[in-house]
């Protein structure tokens, strides 16, 4: 495996790491917090961190990993043998279904909680493109938000800590 390989293996791992640990914090510590407050609380302050993750920090692993991701599963298809390629492209899959994950469920539904005031009484529909039925006002709105967000945060926690343990595993074996 060539030297190059490793190291973009290895430093997309990091990215993946850091991913699937700053959104295992979220899951374990931010959304069970949130859940133990009024959604008359809950739900501004989950609008204001969806403000601010955009613009934050995170998204340098959580954009750059997915990157590495896709140069590292092509290299390893094209140039890699046998485990190495089959660890090194799956991890690489993996880093790409996370950011799948946060793409096409994630941003959807935090992008209708903006859309839902604070302190609405009947804001019927305002969370209709998540495709969670039910939801009226703001407490509605959360309560039908927090459940499924928080699983589906799970599953992009689990892909992105695979994806950093199967490309370190690549990489090392390839070594």
């Amino acid at each position: 495996m060539s030297g190059l390989l490793q190291v973009i293996a290895l430093v997309t791992a990091v990215a993946s790491g850091l991913t699937g640990g700053a959104l295992f914090a979220f899951s374990s510590v931010v959304m069970p917090a949130l859940a133990r407050v009024p959604p008359a609380t809950a739900l501004p302050t989950m609008q204001a961190v969806n403000r601010v993750a955009p613009r934050s920090a995170l998204m340098v692993p959580l954009v750059g990993s997915p990157v590495g991701c896709v140069v590292v599963g092509v290299w390893a298809a094209v140039a890699a043998d046998g485990p190495t390629r089959l660890l090194l492209v799956a991890g690489a899959v993996c880093g790409v279904a996370a950011f799948v994950v946060t793409a096409t469920y994630h941003v959807p539904r935090n992008d209708a909680l903006a859309r839902v005031p604070p302190d609405s009484a009947g804001a019927a529909g305002a969370t209709g493109s998540t495709g969670e039925a039910g939801a009226t006002g703001a407490t509605g709105a959360w309560e039908s938000y927090r459940p499924g967000w928080t699983a589906m945060n799970h599953v992009r926690v689990a892909l992105a800590l695979l994806s950093a343990v199967l490309l370190v595993a690549g990489a090392v074996r390839g070594a």
